[in-house]
């Protein structure tokens, strides 16, 4: 389902380009980066959990991270020395889990100052949490900067993304079809379908046109999805669909399409097209027979 709008979208850049500049915008202390600029990088530390892997690796290789100054790539529940004279650049899933390792890094003063960057949206409990363990280890000014990064996606080529998650059987179609699935299962998989469209068309920088096959799950991920999107939109102040992120303008007429469908739904065979020389006669010539 996460990929179909990709091929549609209007914009100048191709999702992985676009995905790309935020990596590198992120990874450059979340200042744009420059080109051929001649000056010498921050030498820093990146800090990723599992996802935050599987998202950069597509886009950026060694020799790139190098070039923007990342002289250590570490995840961030591996065994990690204190390296007190590098700030570190952290970019991970908002998950009970990190948090808590997050907090405990700020404990024993690892790094010299602390670039904070979640994947997906960070509720504000947990940003409450990470606030009093700073506060505990009188390290609240070592926290430079707390970013939401929306890319909770992974792009594979120019215009292709899958969802990101690390248990794939949480979002496949088996455990969408399961017969003992619980209510409380369904909506925690359609969340999460959710939230990576949400991150992909926030990085797209536009509202898409949604349309859906009704009374099956994609009914259910267009629903929550334009929910969110219009509660992101009403609030003008705060949307991440204003100003150069969205270009021409959420009413612009060159609004992508997302087409979710149902796998149980067979699309192949009608757009089969058949082996044989009177089928393909028929479409060169544009003549019957």
């Amino acid at each position: 389902m996460a990929a179909a709008a990709a091929a549609t979208a209007a914009a100048a850049a191709s999702i992985r380009e676009r995905q790309t500049v935020a990596l590198k915008r992120m990874l450059n202390f979340n200042v744009p980066h420059i080109k051929n600029s001649t000056g010498e990088p921050v030498w820093k530390v990146l800090i990723y959990d599992r996802f935050g892997q599987d998202i950069i690796s597509p886009l950026l290789s060694v020799k790139e991270l190098r070039d923007m100054g990342i002289t250590l790539h570490l995840l961030l529940h591996s065994d990690r020395d204190p390296i007190p004279d590098v700030p570190a650049v952290y970019f991970v899933m908002p998950t009970e889990e990190n948090i808590d390792r997050m907090c405990q890094d700020l404990r024993n003063q690892l790094y010299e100052s602390y670039y904070l960057n979640f994947i997906s949206a960070i509720s504000r409990s947990k940003l409450e949490d990470i606030a009093n363990a700073a506060l505990a280890a009188s390290a609240v000014t070592q926290v430079a900067k707390v970013f939401d990064q929306y890319l909770n996606f992974i792009t594979l080529e120019d215009d292709m993304f899958v969802l990101c998650n690390q248990n794939k059987e949480l979002v496949s179609y088996r455990a969408i079809n399961r017969p003992d699935i619980t209510d409380t299962e369904m909506e925690t998989v359609m969340d999460t379908i959710v939230d990576s469209l949400f991150c992909f068309f926030v990085t797209l920088g536009a509202v898409p046109i949604i349309r859906c096959s009704r009374g099956t799950a994609a009914e259910m991920v267009a629903v929550k999805l334009d929910k969110k999107l219009r509660e992101n939109l009403r609030d003008a102040r705060n949307s991440l669909f204003t100003g150069d992120t969205l270009g021409a303008g959420q009413f612009s007429f060159q609004r992508p399409l997302l087409v979710l469908v149902d796998r149980n739904i067979d699309l192949a065979t009608p757009l089969h097209h058949t082996w044989t020389y009177q089928a393909l006669v028929h479409d060169v010539l544009e003549r019957w027979i």
